[in-house]
Parts: C-alpha cells; sequence; structure tokens
C-alpha cells in the first residue's frame, strides 16, 4: 500500500465538473494498492491509521512540527489512486502490472474509509474509479510518502 500524504490549507474533488467532497486544513491522502496488498493489508489499517492520525506534521506556535491532526482538529480527504503503482522506467508508456485490479482495490478503498471514519469524524473522500479533478492546495508544501509493506509472520 502506498499513501502520498499532503498537509493541505484546502482540497477538494470534482467528478463531472461537481464538487463531490471538500476539506479545509488538514491531510490529502493519495491512496493506492498493489497486487501484494489483498487481502491482509486489511488487518494493518488500524496500525496505519493510527500512524497517520498522530504523525507531527503540523507547525506549533515556534514553526516547529510539533502537532497531529488530532492536536489541529484537521479534516482528511481520502483519494483513491492507482497509478501510485505505475512503473515508468520502460519504455514511454505507464506499465501497472503491480497494480491491484479495479474489484479487490475498491474493496480495500471501502474498507480503509470506513475504518478511518471509525476512528476520526472527519473524513471525506473521492469517487473511486472516476475521473476525478483534485485540487490540492499544499501547505508548506509538506509531503511524505508512505510505503505499507504486509508482515507475514
Amino acid at each position: 500500500m502506498r499513501i502520498v500524504i499532503q498537509r493541505v490549507i484546502n482540497s477538494f474533488v470534482k467528478v463531472d465538473g461537481k464538487l463531490i467532497s471538500s476539506i479545509n486544513r488538514g491531510l490529502n491522502l493519495l491512496v493506492g494498492f498493489s497486487k501484494s496488498d489483498y487481502p491482509s493489508i486489511s488487518s494493518d489499517f488500524s496500525k496505519i491509521i493510527d500512524k497517520i492520525l498522530n504523525l507531527r506534521i503540523f507547525e506549533d506556535d515556534k514553526g516547529k512540527m510539533n502537532l497531529s491532526l488530532i492536536d489541529v482538529d484537521g479534516e482528511v480527504l481520502l483519494v483513491s489512486q492507482f497509478t501510485l503503482y505505475g512503473n515508468i522506467f520502460s519504455g514511454r508508456r505507464p506499465s501497472f502490472d503491480k497494480a491491484l485490479e479495479y474489484d479487490r482495490a475498491k474493496e480495500l478503498f471501502l474498507k480503509l474509509q470506513e475504518e478511518f471514519s471509525k476512528r476520526w469524524n472527519k473524513v471525506k473522500v473521492g469517487e473511486f474509479g472516476a475521473h476525478m479533478e483534485v485540487g490540492i492546495f499544499n501547505d508548506g508544501p509538506v509531503t511524505f510518502i508512505l510505503d505499507w509493506e504486509v508482515k507475514n509472520p
């Protein structure tokens, strides 16, 4: 699982020119799943969500990254993005061989959304599988990439 975490002033998603979700101060999360994530990554969702909610990436009154999303009472916008597993190293056209197929990725994304919403009441989402216009007004800019691999016992 790969998540691009962006600290934002605001962010929005439009589909067919219509606004479907928007947030103010918080985190825009671009989420992609690989074939190796299915189905076991969902057992790690609690840890992943805890990590994101508690990341100290918001500035305190001294300009230091000391505050979490919880501390600033921020919002979350979850956006599915299978292209995070696109391979651009060979040829001129991206290959998506490592990206999880649509139905399974949708299943995981909806489960992530459900689990996130149980833990934080300020979660909004894009539309899975739609062609979306995503407005991201990055604050900083501050961007992190979380690559999470399932650990087999």
